[in-house]
C-alpha cells in the first residue's frame, strides 16, 4: 500500500510524524499501518538527533477514527490465535512508543477514537484543537468489546479511576474544557497554533525532567487500598448494571480489567487487559454488536436511490402541518439543524402548545449540559407559525402530521394544493395508511411520499421513507437526504400495510394479547420479552402507545393480512370501555402517582374473564417463541415481497424503531444465530395456531441449503 506516514526531522531536532493514509477518507489503524508505524518507531528508537516527536493527522478536522473497519468486521469470525495476535500487536507497538527516548506530543484536530485514543495515551502529552469537533473517546463497549490496546490501564493512570470508569464504560466522548480539567489533554489550542504549541512543550521538556518522572509514575500501581477498590468498583458495577442489565457484558468486563489491573505495575496490568480483551472478543455478544455496527454503516451509506441519475433537490424551507406531539417534534428537528420550519394548526392554543413542546426539547438538553441558551434562541427563531396554509407557499417540503385519519388527511391535501409551489414535495407522517392510495388525493402523486417519524421525535433516530407506486426517484432521494440532514436514519420502504416496523411489531403485540386470553399472566409475558432484551414488554407497550392506536393499527393489518393476522376483541373491548392505556390512567394495568407507575388493576379482571378462552400454564420458552417467531416470519415475508432491499434494513429498522436488542444481532441476525433449520423446527410446534407460524419459502430454502441472511459469524 502507499505510505500512510510522513516523517520529517526539522533542523532543531524535532520529528514531525504525519498520519495521512491516501487510500482512506479517515485514518484508521490496520495491520499494514501497524507494520509501517513499527518501522518508523524502530528508526526513532535508534536516533540520537531527535529532541521530541509531534504526531499529527494530515486530514483536516479528523485525527484517527480507530481500528480499520474491515479488520474489525473480521473479529466476528477470527480464531482465538488471530485475536490474540491482534491484541498483542497494538500492545507491543504502543509500549515502544511510550518508551521513546524523548518527549512526545499528539496534536488532535478532530475525532480521536478507540485505538487512536490508546495510541495518544502512550504519548507524553496531548493538545486538542478548538474547532468544536475535536474530542477523545474509547467507544469499544458500544460494539461489545473493551479497549484492548492499553486503554483500560493507561487512562486511569492518567485521569484517575472515576473519570476513566465513566469514559470507558459509557464510550462517551470527552472534549473541550472537560478534557483539560480531567488531565486528558494539556490544553485547547487554535488549530493553526497546534504545532507551534507542541514545539513549545518539547522545548520546555529539554530542561525539565518532570515528564520522565510522570512516565515512571504511570508505570506504577495506583496504590488504592482494598477498601477504596471495593467501594469504588461496587458502586460502578451497580451503575453499569442499572444501565445495561445482564445482556451487555463489555462494560462489566472493562470494569473488571480496570479493577484487576490498576493496583499492579503497568506491565502486569496490560497483561490483565489482554486476557480479558481476548475473552470478550470471542463472545457471541461482541460478534452480534459488531455485525450491528456494520449494518448501521450499510444503512447510513444507502441514499435510497441512484444519486447519479436522480440527485436530491436542495431543501431551504420546510412546512409542518400539525402542532401536536408529532408535528411539533418534526418542526423542532428541522429548526435544531438550522432549517427554517413553518408550523400550522387550527388555532392559536394548539400552536402555543406546539411551541412550548419545541422549547422543552432544547430546555431538557440545556439542563443536562448538552445545549446552550443561545441554541434555544436560535432554534426558536427558525420556527414560524400560522393558522393559515398560506405560510407554506415558499416551502420546498411540506410534512403533514395530522391525526391518523385518511379522510381528514386527503381532504387537507386538496386544500394544500391551492398554496403549494408546483414543485414542492408533500410528505405524510402516517404510520399505517397507504401512500399509494392517498397519492390519488395529493397535488402530484410523483411528489408525494411517506415520511414516518417515530415518537418521541427528538429521541428516535428512525424515519421510514415510504415510496408509493408513483413516487418519483427524485422525491425519494430528496426525502432521504432531508432526513439525514436532520440527523435521522432513513430507510426506504415499499408501500404496504403497516410499512415495515408496524407490520412486524403488531403481530408480536397481538400475540401477547392472544396468549393473555389463553391464560398466560401479563407479567410473565412482559418478563419474557424484557429478558429477551426488549426495552418493555408487549402488554406494557400497548398501554404506552395507546390502546386505541394499537387497536386501529391492528385492524388495518388484520384487513390486509387476513390469512394470518388475528383480530383482537380484547383491544376493541378496552377502547369501548375508555381504557386507552397510560394516557387515560388505565388499560391493561392502571397508572398511579405523579409519574404514572403501572400497578395491577382489579377493574381489568372482569374484562379478561369475559374474553379468556382457557387457563393453562405457559413456559417462558413458549411465550418467547410465540412473540418473536411471529415477528421474524413476517419480516421474512416482507423481504420476499421486496418491501426493503437489504436484510440489514430490517435489522436496523427494528433496532432503531422498536428497541429490538442489538446484542441479538438484530431480528434476522438472531435468526442466523439460532439457525434457519432450528427456526423452522420451532415454528412447526405452533403451526396449528394458524398460518402466521407457517415458515415462508425463503426460510425453508435457507434451512435446506444451510444458508443465512448475513455472512456466518462464530
Amino acid at each position: 500500500m502507499a505510505s500512510a506516514f510522513k516523517l520529517e526531522i526539522t533542523d532543531d531536532g524535532i520529528a514531525l510524524l504525519t498520519f495521512d493514509n491516501p487510500a482512506q477518507k479517515v485514518n484508521t489503524l490496520s495491520a499494514p499501518v501497524f507494520v509501517e508505524l513499527s518501522q518508523i518507531v524502530s528508526d526513532l528508537e535508534n536516533r540520537t538527533d531527535i529532541r521530541g516527536l509531534i504526531l499529527q493527522s494530515g486530514k483536516p478536522g479528523q485525527f484517527i477514527a480507530g481500528a480499520d473497519l474491515g479488520e474489525l468486521s473480521a473479529l466476528s469470525s477470527a480464531t482465538a490465535e488471530q485475536i490474540a495476535e491482534g491484541v498483542q500487536r497494538g500492545h507491543h507497538l504502543f509500549d515502544r512508543i511510550s518508551r521513546l527516548p524523548f518527549f512526545t506530543v499528539a496534536v488532535i484536530d478532530g475525532h480521536c477514537m478507540g485505538g487512536g485514543t490508546e495510541l495518544v495515551l502512550a504519548m507524553d502529552q496531548r493538545l486538542l484543537s478548538d474547532n468544536g469537533k475535536a474530542g477523545i473517546a474509547l467507544p469499544e463497549v458500544k460494539i461489545g468489546i473493551i479497549p484492548g490496546w492499553g486503554g483500560t490501564q493507561r487512562l486511569p493512570r492518567l485521569i484517575g479511576v472515576h473519570h476513566a470508569i465513566s469514559m470507558i464504560t459509557t464510550g462517551a466522548t470527552v472534549s473541550g474544557a472537560d478534557a483539560v480539567a480531567q488531565g486528558l489533554v494539556f490544553d485547547i489550542v487554535p488549530t493553526a497554533q497546534l504545532i507551534s504549541e507542541a514545539r513549545r512543550l518539547i522545548e520546555s521538556a529539554q530542561n525539565d525532567t518532570t515528564w520522565k518522572q510522570a512516565r515512571e509514575r504511570r508505570q506504577q500501581p495506583l496504590g488504592m487500598s482494598a477498601d477504596q477498590v471495593a467501594f469504588t468498583f461496587s458502586i460502578a458495577e451497580g451503575f453499569v448494571r442499572s444501565k445495561t442489565g445482564s445482556q451487555y457484558p463489555a462494560p462489566l468486563m472493562a470494569l473488571r480489567a480496570i479493577r484487576d489491573g490498576i493496583n499492579l505495575p503497568l506491565s502486569d496490568g496490560l497483561k490483565v487487559e489482554q486476557q480479558i480483551s481476548r475473552e470478550i472478543m470471542q463472545s457471541s455478544t461482541a460478534a452480534n454488536l459488531i455485525s450491528v455496527f456494520f449494518k448501521g454503516n450499510t444503512v447510513d451509506r444507502d441514499p435510497g436511490i441512484d444519486l447519479r441519475a436522480h440527485p436530491p433537490r436542495e431543501v431551504a424551507r420546510v412546512g409542518v402541518l400539525g402542532a401536536g406531539l408529532m408535528g411539533a417534534g418534526i418542526a423542532t428537528a428541522h429548526a435544531r439543524r438550522g432549517i427554517p420550519a413553518a408550523m400550522v394548526d387550527t388555532d392559536a392554543g394548539r400552536i402555543a402548545a406546539g411551541l412550548k413542546a419545541a422549547a422543552k426539547v432544547v430546555e431538557g438538553r440545556i439542563a443536562i449540559g448538552r445545549a446552550t441558551t443561545e441554541e434555544l434562541v436560535s432554534m426558536m427563531a427558525l420556527l414560524s407559525t400560522s393558522t393559515s396554509h398560506q405560510i407554506f407557499s415558499d416551502s420546498d417540503v411540506i410534512i403533514e402530521a395530522v391525526p391518523e385519519n385518511e379522510e381528514l388527511k386527503t381532504k387537507i391535501y386538496g386544500q394544500l394544493a391551492q398554496v403549494m409551489r408546483p414543485d414542492a414535495i408533500l410528505a405524510s407522517n402516517t404510520s399505517t395508511i397507504s401512500i399509494t392510495r392517498m397519492a390519488k388525493a395529493a397535488p402530484a402523486a410523483d411528489r408525494f411520499v411517506g415520511m414516518h417519524f417515530f415518537s418521541p421525535v427528538d429521541r428516535m433516530a428512525l424515519v421510514e421513507v415510504i415510496r408509493g407506486e408513483k413516487t418519483s426517484d427524485e422525491t425519494v432521494a430528496t426525502t432521504v437526504a432531508l432526513a439525514k440532514r436532520i440527523g435521522k436514519t432513513p430507510i426506504v420502504i415499499k408501500d404496504c400495510p403497516g410499512f415495515l416496523v408496524n407490520r412486524l411489531l403488531m403481530p408480536y403485540m397481538a400475540e401477547a394479547v392472544l396468549m393473555l386470553t389463553e391464560g398466560a399472566p401479563m407479567d410473565l409475558i412482559d418478563k419474557a420479552a424484557t429478558r429477551f432484551g426488549m426495552p418493555v414488554g408487549p402488554i406494557a407497550l400497548h398501554d404506552m402507545v395507546g390502546i386505541d392506536v394499537s387497536c386501529f393499527a391492528g385492524e388495518v393489518l388484520v384487513a390486509a393480512y387476513s390469512d394470518r393476522a388475528v383480530p383482537s376483541q380484547m383491544l376493541r373491548e378496552l377502547v369501548n370501555s375508555g381504557r386507552l392505556g397510560k394516557k387515560t390512567g388505565s388499560g391493561f394495568r392502571r397508572y398511579v402517582g405523579p409519574k404514572g407507575k403501572p400497578a395491577p388493576d382489579p377493574d381489568f379482571d372482569p374484562i379478561l374473564k369475559k374474553l379468556q378462552t382457557s387457563v393453562r400454564p405457559f413456559t417462558e420458552e413458549e411465550i418467547t417463541d410465540r412473540l418473536f417467531l411471529t415477528m421474524l416470519l413476517e419480516a421474512i415475508r416482507a423481504l420476499e415481497e421486496g418491501i426493503v432491499n437489504d436484510p440489514a434494513h430490517v435489522d436496523m429498522a427494528m433496532i432503531l424503531g422498536t428497541g429490538f436488542p442489538p446484542h441479538r444481532g438484530g431480528l434476522l441476525g438472531w435468526s442466523d444465530n439460532v439457525g434457519a433449520a432450528t427456526i423452522v423446527e420451532r415454528a412447526a410446534k405452533y403451526e396449528t395456531l394458524g398460518l402466521r407460524f407457517k415458515p415462508p419459502a425463503m426460510l425453508t430454502q435457507m434451512a435446506t441449503a444451510g444458508k443465512s441472511f448475513f455472512p456466518r459469524s462464530r
